[in-house]
């Protein structure tokens, strides 16, 4: 089997290597349209026509399913790639919502881009369990990990910053609502405490066990459409280990 899977920037790794480790022998094709990063601050309009590109790309490499690991295209684009494809299209949104309802006590906080959190997904679906929900966007966090700083003062400050009033509001469980955010991980869970944390990257995996058979050579592509200076050591941090990335054709404004 021949999974795809598109984000943003280099955070979609993070499902990459959850999906890698639960399914070693599936084949794995990645895009990071690094060169547009972040999707968070676009318009609706501008997120579903990158993210089109982004899974056209991936269906023309022969993927047998579509992983959507950026959460502000799931937020915006699921509905227009699932008419557009012929294959299954997952993303990111729903299986951290349900893995976030049988963690929580009834206060759930959600941290995402300024899209993500402005389109309201999150919070209209785990509303929908009769949850109190508090969400937070949180622009500072992509760049951060873009620039390999998931750790240190400035990221200790700038995770006070946003995630204050959270903490004041008493949530029992957090979806990082961005595939970037389990990179400051740590950074998060020292400033929150006892707090259940739910990573996409994780809940993603666990949500495929349904969907896939693990078949295959167990390759992993990875293609990059701006391979910037920091791109090779943030996907051996990632990734565990030194892998090839490979430039794809797209990637224009």
């Amino acid at each position: 089997m021949r999974i795809g899977v598109f984000d943003s920037g280099v955070g979609g790794l993070t499902v990459l290597r959850a999906i890698r480790d639960s399914f070693p022998n599936v084949d794995l094709v990645y895009l990071g349209d690094t060169a547009r990063v972040p999707y968070g601050t676009r318009s609706p309009e501008t997120v579903v026509r990158y993210s089109v590109e982004c899974a056209d790309f991936l269906a023309e490499k022969g993927i047998d399913l579509l992983v959507v690991a950026c959460n502000t295209a799931s937020s915006y684009a699921m509905d227009v790639l699932k008419e557009r494809l012929r294959i299954p299209v997952l993303g990111v949104v729903e299986p951290g919502v349900k893995e976030a309802v049988k963690l929580t006590k009834g206060k759930v906080g959600v941290i995402g881009t300024q899209a993500t959190i402005r389109s309201g997904t999150y919070q209209r679906l785990l509303e929908s369990f009769g949850l109190e929900v508090f969400a937070k966007a949180c622009p500072l966090f992509v760049p951060l990990v873009e620039e390999g700083l998931t750790e240190g003062d400035v990221v200790e400050r700038v995770v006070e910053m946003y995630l204050s009033e959270l903490k004041e509001a008493g949530v029992d469980t957090l979806i990082l609502g961005c595939t970037h955010y389990p990179l400051l991980k740590g950074a998060i869970r020292n400033f929150m405490g006892d707090v259940q944390i739910v990573d996409s990257s994780e809940a993603v995996a666990s949500a495929l066990k349904g969907e896939v058979t693990d078949e295959g050579k167990g390759t992993t592509e990875l293609y990059f459409t701006d391979r910037y200076q920091n791109l090779e050591k943030m996907v051996e941090l990632i990734m565990g280990e030194r892998m090839r990335t490979l430039p794809a054709g797209i990637g224009s404004q």
